[in-house]
Parts: C-alpha cells; structure tokens; sequence
C-alpha cells in the first residue's frame, strides 16, 4: 500500500511534532538490461535514496537540535532506524523519526500539524479523515497518554496514516480504526499503570496545590521534565521498535485486504454474498479481540463454500465425490426426494458416526444452492435448531426432538454401518446403508423445474462430472435472475397477487410443479446479496422523487 504511518505529538514546549514514521519502500520496476550500466544504475538510484534520507536527517538534525527536548525526539540522529523486508513482495518497511525524502517530510509536518490543532473531533480524542489531492489525505486518530509531570496529567499524540488515495483510504477506515485502537490501548494502559505508580509516591496534585504557580518557572517545578519521552511515559525499552513492527505489519496487511480484479462481468449473488461474510467474519473476530493473520481469498472463499468451520481440509475415508456419485449411492427416488427438501429450503438432518462421509454430502449438496442460502453445521453432539442450520451433521446417539421428526420440513438421513467391507474401500455401499425418512406427504415427483433440469444433466453418461458442474452453474444463474425479478415485483414494488401470477407465468414456473417453484423462488429470495438489495431500493426511491422534481 502506497501509505505512510506517522506518530505525533504536541510538547508543551515546540507544539506539534513527529516523533516516528514508518513507509512503505517498493523494488525498483524492471527496466531494460543496458551492458555495463544496469548495476551502476541501480546503485545511483540507491545512493540518490539514500543521500535524500542522510540529507534530511542532517538538516533536520542541525535545523531542529536547538528546539527539540526529550518529548520531541525518539531516535537519534545517528540511529540508523528500523527495516523490515517483505520477501514476498520485496517491500522494503522503513522506521526513522522523519521521512526519507523531503517531498513526504513537509506532507507529514503538515498532516501533523493539523491533527493536533484544527482537524480534531469532539473531546480531542478519537478518528477523523481529513486531506487533498495536492498534499494527500489523511486517517488521524488523536489520544492521550498519562503523565503525572504534564499539564493536566496527560500529553497529547496522534496516529496518522497518510495516502493519495482517498477512496482506498476511506474504504479502510473500519479496518484502520479497529487496529489502531489496539496500539493505542496498549500504550495508554502501560502508561496508567506507570502513572499510578508514580503518583503513590508522590502525588503531584497536592504538591502543585501547595506551591505558588508562576508560568514563568512552570517547568522548573516539575523538576526540569517539561517533556517526557514516550518511552519514559510507558517504562517500554522496546516501545520504537514494537511501534515499528506494528506499523509495518499495518501497512502491509492494510495493502493485502483489499485487491482489484479483473471481472468478465457483474460479480454473481454468491461473489456478492461471500464478501459480506468474509466482511462479518472479520468483524466479528476483531470485536472479540482477537488478532488474525490475513488470509488469501481463496481460503477464506473455500472455508465458506465447504462449511469446515476454517478447517479446510479434505476428510479421510470413503466420501462423495459429486453430485451424480452420490445420486449413484443413493439411487434415483431417494436421491430425488433429498434434493427436493434441499431445494425448497428444509432442514437436511445426516445422522451417522462418519463425520467425513457426512461432511461430504454436504459439500456435494450445497451446489444446489445459492452460497445465500447455505447455513451448514457440519457436526454437532446436540441438535440445531432449523433456523440456524438447513443443513446439519448429528452423532449417531443425538435424539432429535418429537416434534422435528414429525414435521413436513426436514428429512432425516441415517447413516448405518455395515459389517461386511473394509474400511479403506472406497465402496461406500459395502460400507453403509442409508435411511432416508420424512413426515413431507407432498409427492416430489412433478417438480420443480429446476430439479427436473438437473436429473436429466446428471443421468446423461455423455456429460462429464465438470461439464455438469457448468450446467448446474448456468441453472442457478438463470433461477437467480428469476428471483430478482419476483423480488423486485412482489417486494420492491408491492403488487397484487394476480400481477404476480402473471409475472410467474412469464418465468416460466406455472404450469407442472407450479407450487415447488414458487416455494424454490421464495425461499432463495433469502440467499439474494444485502447490497443487491440495498441497491435495488435505492435505486427505487430514486426513481420515485424524480417525477416530483
């Protein structure tokens, strides 16, 4: 991320200062091989980089000693800094008191300068977002530290991120924020607790009350410590180096989160559906206080569609392999009378002692749905109720209550051992026999359409596992559009029953297997995406004040 993390703060004696920064150094891009001139190249393109840094901190070194104190320094100006190498991406994450070049030294001084002055938010303390395209915008989070030496009891710092880019910047402000508020935590509670240390020793509000005040010797009553450091704030003989590697770990995860890509077309409803999660996910992890590493997308996209609660991993034994395998194992009326409860969005309750072999048969099953309407406990020693999961793995001793069996919306599978076979054969019908049931009375045999569909792919030998796979991508899709379209006219637009017959007929799903269709389209009215939603009433509304302008 093209960013720089800055630590700020306002001495009582200099005002606003920078006291760390830590950027972001990128490889140099590939040039042209030029014989007896690409190594020289890049060592005056190097010697440049780093004649700028050693200029600047001369200058900033000779400029600045007579009005820097101990609070407005951190590191010396013969401490070479802190550098982290991404050997991955080859970024170099560099730490030193100012900048390196002096284009970013006067973007930093003045981001500084106004988070600790006019760009603050009620009570001093918390974020804001303020910046232009000419000197770059910023994310300030403004905090106090403890002092039992300050005005006041506590001193004045601010976190800054600094960017040209003002929409990558605003789009990780929760992400910022969340963060940053651990740094900040932790800093402000190592500092309590050195504050109240020091005022058990010598509580310095009874002395200052005692004493005649004089601005002119305000300092001198303090015993000279008119600044503090930070590191003497917090008693952390580390503090600049963990600031560095806090900092470098933000910029690079900051960097990671958010990627583009390139899209043949609009992303799909389960695309959509997946961000939300993974945006949820993360939330959630982080309220709880807990630190993830970042993962890629294909992790996280595999966790969601496979229902292993992150585990990610293949389960060993005899499991299905597709859709048409486990038509297979199953055999015809069974198989398709499962796939109707799953498709009309009952509860699908596997039973058995194979937890793999169960998890399986979710993962297969699960490619008749929209990711939306997926909720999957994969294996549980109690039961789930219907509302948490359509899709549950139960221990062969779990009792399901009387009134779940008895109900017309779940189908239960029990999986039996059979005593002849091996364990290592892949022959799951030596293996096991299953038990299918369900209080349903409705026949299954007529639709839904989509179904029907689906069973002519997968009894035609001719069509490959992967070219059903495609076929049953293509199916979904066009249900999908249909389902955006109902909502749109029965949710969005409020139309009447005979309308909305008529809008059924035009979809194609009257006729045979009217009643499933419907069911189908309701229920994966559930899986459709919160932002195609909020989308399409914004879009609404819209349309309903133009008329009146």
């Amino acid at each position: 991320m093209n960013a720089l993390v800055a630590l700020c703060h306002f001495c009582e004696l200099h005002g606003p200062r920078t006291l760390f920064c830590t950027e972001a150094v990128h490889p140099p891009s590939p040039s042209p091989p030029q014989p007896g001139l690409a190594f020289l190249g890049d060592m005056d393109r190097e010697g440049d980089r780093e004649g700028e840094g050693l200029t600047m901190r001369a200058n900033s070194s000779a400029t600045q000693r007579a009005d820097m104190c101990e609070g407005c320094r951190s590191l010396p100006a013969s401490h070479p800094g802190f550098v982290s190498m991404d050997t991955e991406t080859g970024i170099r994450y560099l730490s030193h008191q100012h900048p390196r070049q002096p284009q970013l030294f006067s973007v930093v001084r003045q981001a500084c300068v106004r988070s600790l002055s006019c760009e603050v938010c009620p009570g001093r303390e918390g974020p804001i977002f303020f910046g232009d395209e000419q000197h770059g915008f910023v994310f300030s989070h403004t905090f106090f530290i403890k002092d039992s030496l300050a005005r006041g009891f506590q001193r004045w710092y601010s976190i800054v991120m600094v960017a040209m880019d003002r929409i990558y910047l605003i789009n990780s402000w929760p992400f910022l924020l969340r963060h940053l508020k651990l740094t900040i935590q932790s800093l402000q509670s190592t500092a309590l607790k050195v504050f109240d240390s020091e005022q058990g020793v010598c509580p310095q509000r009874a002395v200052r009350m005692n004493s005649a005040f004089s601005p002119a010797v305000f300092p001198h009553q303090r015993s000279g410590n008119a600044a503090r450091s930070l590191p003497s704030l917090t008693q952390h003989p580390n503090l600049w180096a963990s600031l560095h590697a806090s900092f470098s770990w933000l910029l690079k995860a900051c960097g990671s989160r958010l990627t583009e890509k390139l899209l043949e077309g609009a992303p799909t409803e389960d695309t959509l559906v997946l961000i939300e999660r993974q945006t949820e996910q993360e939330e959630e992890m982080n309220a709880e206080g807990v630190v993830c590493k970042v993962q890629s997308e294909s992790t996280q996209t595999r966790g969601f569609l496979c229902g292993d609660d992150g585990k990610g991993k293949d389960p060993h034994g005899p499991k299905f392999r597709s859709l048409r395998h486990l038509r297979q194992v199953l055999g015809c009326a069974d198989f398709r009378q499962l796939a109707w409860h799953v498709l009309m969005g009952n509860q699908v309750i596997w039973r058995g002692l194979d937890h793999g072999l169960i998890q399986s048969a979710f993962n297969v099953l699960k490619a008749l749905l929209p990711v939306g309407c997926v909720r999957v406990v994969a294996y549980s020693s109690h039961y789930e109720e219907a509302y948490r999961c359509n899709f549950l793995g139960l221990s062969p001793d779990v009792q399901i209550p009387a009134h779940v069996t008895s109900s017309e919306f779940t189908v239960l599978v029990d999986v039996l051992n059979v005593e002849q076979g091996c364990v290592c054969d892949d022959n799951i019908l030596s293996l096991y026999h299953f038990n299918i049931s369900s209080a349903n009375t409705q026949p299954t045999d007529k639709g839904p359409t989509l179904l029907n569909k689906i069973e002519v792919a997968l009894a035609n030998e001719n069509l490959s596992v992967d070219v059903v796979s495609h076929c049953l991508l293509c199916l979904k899709e066009e249900w999908m559009n249909k389902v955006k379209v109902l909502f749109k006219f029965s949710k969005v637009d409020g139309r009447g029953r005979e309308d909305t017959q008529k809008v059924l007929a035009l979809l194609g799903a009257t006729g045979p297997g009217e009643e499933d269709n419907v069911r189908l389209l309701k229920f994966w009215m559930t899986g459709l995406s919160k932002t195609y939603k909020s989308h399409l009433m914004t879009a609404v509304r819209g349309g309903e004040r133009t008329p009146s302008q």
